[in-house]
C-alpha cells in the first residue's frame, strides 16, 4: 500500500502539470519562498523539507519511515515519466481535456496519500504536519488540518507572486475531506480485510 500509494502519487503530480492549471499548495509554498529569496524551486524544496522533517522527528518520528524514504526518491521520477508519456501521446490539449487531467489527478492524489498514510510506514514531512495536529495534538479532525495547511500554503505562496490556477484552490479546499474519505471507506477496510486473513490463516 505504501508503494502503490507512493507511486501513484507522482503519476499525479505529472498529470498535474501536464494540465497546467494550477500547482499543488506545498508546490505553491516552496515556489512562493524561493520567488522571496530570488532562489531556485529544487534549492527551497530540499531546505523546507529538512526542516519539516526535523519538526516530524522531534515532535512524531514515528511517521518517518520506509514510505518517507520511498516519497523522497520515487515521487519525482513517477512524476517526470507520467509527464513525458503524457506529452509523447498528448502534444497538445484543449482546455477540457486538461480539465478532464486535472480532476482525475486530484481525485487519485487523495487516494494515494490515504493508501500511504493508513499502511503507515511513514508519511512526506509536509503530510505528517497535519497528521500530527489532527491525531497527536487533536486540533482538529485531519481534513479540516489539511485545508488549513494547504491554505496556508497557497496564501503563501500568492503573497510572493506565484500564479495561482483552479487546481491549486481546488487541492487546497478539498484534498484533505477527500483523501478522509478514501482513507475511511477504501485504505483502512483494505487494510483490515488483509489483516483478517492474515489471522485466519
Amino acid at each position: 500500500m505504501a508503494f502503490c500509494g507512493v507511486l501513484l502519487c507522482g503519476i499525479c503530480v505529472g498529470m498535474l502539470q501536464k494540465a497546467n492549471l494550477g500547482v499543488d499548495p506545498f508546490t505553491c509554498l516552496v515556489t512562493g519562498i524561493a520567488n522571496l529569496f530570488n532562489s531556485t524551486y529544487s534549492t527551497f524544496y530540499l531546505i523546507l523539507t529538512a526542516f519539516l522533517l526535523f519538526l516530524v522527528f522531534i515532535l512524531r518520528r514515528h511517521y518517518i519511515g520506509i514510505a518517507t524514504i520511498i516519497n523522497l526518491f520515487l515521487t519525482g521520477i513517477a512524476a517526470d515519466t507520467m509527464r513525458s508519456i503524457l506529452d509523447n501521446i498528448f502534444p497538445h490539449l484543449n482546455l477540457t481535456l486538461r480539465c478532464g487531467l486535472m480532476i482525475t489527478a486530484i481525485v487519485f492524489t487523495c487516494l494515494a496519500a490515504a493508501l500511504y498514510f493508513t499502511a503507515d510506514l511513514g508519511v512526506s514531512a509536509y503530510d505528517a504536519i497535519a497528521l500530527i495536529a489532527a491525531y497527536k495534538f487533536h486540533l482538529l479532525p485531519f481534513k479540516y488540518c489539511r485545508i488549513i495547511t494547504d491554505s496556508i500554503c497557497v496564501l503563501v505562496g500568492f503573497s510572493f507572486n506565484v500564479t495561482l490556477g483552479i487546481g491549486t484552490i481546488i487541492t487546497a479546499l478539498f484534498m484533505g475531506p477527500l483523501t478522509q474519505w478514501f482513507k475511511s471507506n477504501i485504505a483502512e477496510p483494505l487494510l483490515n480485510h488483509n489483516e483478517s486473513i492474515k489471522t485466519i490463516a
